[in-house]
């Protein structure tokens, strides 16, 4: 062949990359791993040991640890007892050691690639060029906030001992996610990597060793499911950190409702990659190919619902076809190659199970030509057009090199097509004209929007989802916010008083003293108020309550109530939180009716600080504008406790609409007479119909029918009779939920009022 030939063609040759020094670690450790507790290596106690598997060629690279309850009960024993010291050193100690680990990683990042590739598959172009460099600046990034803690996050302490279960399609990237700012703010931490790829895990734990991080801070049990679960249930752990399937994220919200441990979850996706007419169809097609094939599409962000505008559609696919059939699948270890091999057999069935039914429902299938590996598991790229937006394979997460195609004509359409599923994770946008851009991005559903590019992360941008996407963030300040807890001393109500006069109003404000000679009052009515006016409980009963009178209301009034919440609160949202700022000061100007001179610094302090709550610009290494919008929740139903019975109530109904929710609330059941009080100061005020609701009763009554309630985003149980319930309750439709007891300041009833969208802007060349 000449050289003209050579270079017309552009065949290209195989490029591999040696896995000898991964060998010969693997080698060294006699290929058998025990678990990593207390700073030193543990063999399990009951002897068993798993195959971890190289998934393009199905051989065995080591014999992995599975952990018992004894094991466990190590991990969490050694994290216990190390977690006072690592507090108590202090912020910069802590830093050095974070410090130290990158240093580390960075020193053996060739071997943390190659090893990574060995076990879960993905081209060592990926483990090399994105997920090692990512995980090296997570740990500076976080070295940093270990320093700056004091500084920058007054008054919060860490939250005790962590227990962190991560999948297998970024083992070590998700493990520095997560410890990196657990250990940065005092926390230590229990970790299980998943069962299909430990060996980075546990090639970190060396690093652990090596940078001087002290005994018991980091402990790594590995093992099944089961293993998994003994974490979650460990009574000895405070909080738990998940990223996975959202079927295991409900089973674990099932299992933690009521234990008091704080839980995060980063969930499934079904992210839209959204082309407009007007965009660069070219770069389009290169990012969409980043956004599917990435990681052979196990990813829980991948762009796998393509939109694409009508009227380029046919000249789309087209150039996605031609594109499909220049991508080479193969050895990962070949830097030459595009995609690697899917994870496990298992896996690899699901996708072709599920690639099956949508050809059943109508979709039109095109696979590219690539040839795939007879050994190992692998899956070609793959393509479903003329897709309903109600199928399976449109609704159902296929984690695999699967891009399902839709169209749409104006951006209306775009949006409730995107926002047509019941994940929330990330989303894709492209387009050249600017306005679009922010437009739609400020519409669509989920934690991360990307213009005109897609799989931007970093260390300073908080990653997670809206919905059934999970809630809680990893990474940014948000993501510390997962690791921390307000010091007891440094709690405070929302007036940022002490709270010792906290149930001095056991009665009506307004009643009036009966005297012997007075003829006997008129009796008040007092009903629900719903959609902004009075309504009398569908049950049709009232409750006696100190001889004062108040509706019972029912599941018929809780569902009316939220449909009413639901219809106003997207006008509520859009306007502006200056707007909703005056309506705030308003309505604490009418709460001194009540004679209540806490009760009106709660209103005006929430209010003084409504328009102050902002998101930030990152500082990314890139070319990237990265901004964070703090977005409102949606619907949340409050059920209030006993205690503040008129403080309480308004200081959360009023903190959840001030950042544009609406709210459905239930008052004290034992004195709920100050709060209904409330509904007529809200009919004087300028708060649209809807936005407050206003449901008494018996809660046991109606808390269910709110806790389960589809259209209801978040529940806030303030009352400790029922937080276990509805934490448990909320499994159904893994609305966020906040459990908790006593005056929180205006900061915390702002943070769970709100989600964080974090939203990219590549510019530049």
């Amino acid at each position: 062949m000449s050289v003209t030939e050579i270079y017309e063609q552009m065949n290209w040759g195989p490029a591999p990359e040696g896995p000898e020094v991964a060998f010969q670690w693997l080698d060294e450790n006699g290929r058998k791993f025990g678990h990593f507790i207390n700073g030193g290596v543990a063999p399990p106690r009951d002897d068993q040991y798993f195959d971890s598997l190289c998934p393009f060629n199905a051989k065995v690279l080591a014999s992995i640890a599975q952990g018992s309850v004894a094991d466990v009960d190590d991990a969490v024993s050694a994290a216990r007892w190390a977690q006072p010291k690592w507090w108590s050193i202090g912020g910069y100690e802590r830093a050095k050691c974070l410090y130290s680990i990158a240093r580390q990683i960075q020193k053996h990042s060739r071997l943390f690639a190659v090893l990574e590739t060995l076990d879960n598959g993905k081209p060592i172009r990926e483990t090399r060029d994105l997920d090692i460099p990512l995980v090296v600046r997570h740990f500076y990034h976080h070295a940093g906030w270990a320093e700056s803690m004091a500084d920058e996050l007054p008054g919060c302490e860490p939250l005790g001992v962590c227990g962190q279960i991560i999948p297998w399609n970024f083992p070590l990237l998700m493990l520095a996610w997560k410890i990196a700012p657990a250990i940065a703010m005092g926390n230590t931490v229990v970790l299980k990597p998943a069962e299909y790829t430990s060996l980075t895990a546990l090639l970190f734990a060396e690093i652990c060793v090596r940078a001087g991080v002290p005994g018991g801070v980091v402990n790594i049990v590995t093992g099944d499911g089961e293993t998994g679960k003994l974490i979650v249930e460990h009574d000895g752990i405070d909080k738990i950190a998940f990223t996975g399937s959202t079927e295991v994220g409900r089973i674990i919200r099932s299992a933690t409702a009521g234990t008091g441990k704080k839980l995060s979850l980063e969930l499934g996706g079904k992210s839209p990659f959204i082309v407009f007419e007007d965009s660069d169809l070219d770069s389009a097609v290169e990012g969409l190919v980043d956004a599917i094939w990435f990681n052979q599409g196990q990813v829980c962000c991948a762009g796998s619902r393509l939109l694409v505008q009508e009227s380029v559609s046919e000249r789309v696919y087209k150039k996605i076809r031609s594109r499909m059939e220049r991508l080479r699948v193969g050895d990962p270890l070949d830097k030459a190659i595009d995609m690697g091999a899917i994870i496990a057999p298992v896996q690899l069935e699901r996708i072709a199970c599920l690639v099956k039914k949508g050809v059943e429902e109508g979709a039109e299938i095109y696979q590219s030509p690539c040839a795939c590996p007879t050994e190992g598991w692998f899956y070609p790229p793959t393509l479903l057009s003329n897709v309903s937006p109600a199928s399976t394979v449109a609704q159902v997460e296929i984690f695999g090199p699967v891009l399902v195609g839709m169209t749409f004509r104006t951006p209306k359409e775009a949006v409730d097509l995107a926002n047509n599923t019941p994940y929330g994770l990330a989303a894709s946008v492209w387009t050249e004209n600017v306005n679009l851009a922010h437009d739609i991005a400020s519409k669509l559903k989920a934690g991360t929007i990307w213009v005109n590019s897609t799989n931007l992360f970093d260390a300073s941008s908080g990653f997670g989802g809206y919905r059934e996407s999970g809630y809680g963030r990893e990474g940014g300040r948000e993501g510390l916010a997962e690791y921390v807890r307000e010091a007891l001393g440094a709690r405070r109500s929302a007036l940022g008083g002490s709270g010792e006069d906290a149930n001095k109003l056991s009665a009506s404000p307004n009643a009036e003293r009966r005297t012997p000679n007075a003829l006997a009052p008129i009796p008040p009515t007092h009903k629900l108020y719903i959609a902004g006016k009075q309504a009398r409980p569908d049950s049709g009963y009232s409750l006696t309550i100190d001889g004062v009178e108040v509706g019972r209301g029912n599941r018929k009034d809780i569902r009316n109530a939220v449909e009413a919440a639901r219809g106003a609160q997207v006008g509520w949202a859009a306007n502006s939180s200056h707007g909703r700022a005056q309506v705030m000061f308003y309505l604490a100007e009418n709460v001194q009716a009540l004679g209540d001179d806490e009760a009106v610094h709660a209103v005006f302090s929430i209010a003084s600080r409504c328009d102050k709550f902002d998101g930030a610009a990152h500082s990314v290494p890139l070319k990237a504008l990265c901004y964070t919008t703090n977005e409102p929740v949606g619907v949340i139903g409050i059920v209030c406790s006993d205690d503040r019975p008129l403080v309480e109530f308004l200081e959360l109904a009023c903190g959840a609409i001030a950042m544009g929710n609406a709210v459905v609330v239930i008052p004290s059941e034992k004195n709920p007479i100050p709060a209904v009080e409330v509904y007529r100061i809200l009919e004087t005020s300028d708060i649209p119909a809807g936005i407050f609701n206003i449901v008494t009763g018996l809660r046991k009554e109606v808390v269910a029918t709110l806790a389960e309630h589809e259209d209801v985003d978040a529940i806030w149980c303030f009352a400790p009779d029922l937080a276990a319930e509805v934490e448990r309750m909320s499994i159904t439709n893994l609305n966020q939920t906040w459990t908790t007891t006593g005056p929180q300041s205006v900061a915390a009833i702002f943070y769970h009022a709100t989600q964080v969208k974090n939203t990219w802007v590549p510019y530049g060349e």
